[in-house]
């Protein structure tokens, strides 16, 4: 991957609706060898996909939370299942299986309070072997995720 390929990711990054003519013009390219690089860097798996980012107010997701998920048992048929279970959540965007004080953090939406309490006790209290779960909830979101910074 070259500095033209790096700037092509972080443009569409930025906008995942520019088009071939508008990257070409920003990299004084033509439309054609910056075509085939996006291309390429589709098929070798550089551009996973694209995607609108919703904002989630507008929709009704007021409140965010981190939840840090300890398990009770750490032997693999336990940690495959708990990663299995906590797919079939919608509420639950982001999950990571972490090293340090827990075993998982997951990042959760819901429209308020009483929506979060009911997915924590009907929903997450449901799956078998969680041991611990401590919430964190976001007051301000000084920093979304946007773009990966390309090396």
């Amino acid at each position: 991957m070259d500095a033209i390929d790096r700037s092509i990711l972080l443009l569409l990054q930025k906008d995942g609706k520019i088009t071939i003519k508008q990257i070409a013009e920003r990299l004084h390219l033509t439309t054609t060898p910056i075509f085939e690089r996006v291309k390429k860097l589709e098929r070798e798996g550089h551009i996973k996909s694209y995607k609108a980012i919703l904002n989630r107010k507008k929709i009704g997701l007021q409140l965010m939370a981190f939840c840090n998920i300890t398990l009770n048992q750490h032997q693999k048929d336990f940690i495959k299942k708990f990663e299995k279970d906590i797919q079939q959540f919608p509420e639950v965007v982001e999950c990571y299986h972490v090293a340090g004080m827990f075993d998982y953090l997951i990042k959760i939406y819901a429209e308020d309070m009483e929506s979060y309490q009911d997915f924590l006790s009907n929903k997450l209290a449901s799956l078998e072997n969680i041991s611990k779960v401590q919430s964190s909830f976001v007051m301000t979101e000084v920093k979304d995720f946007s773009y990966l910074p390309i090396p």
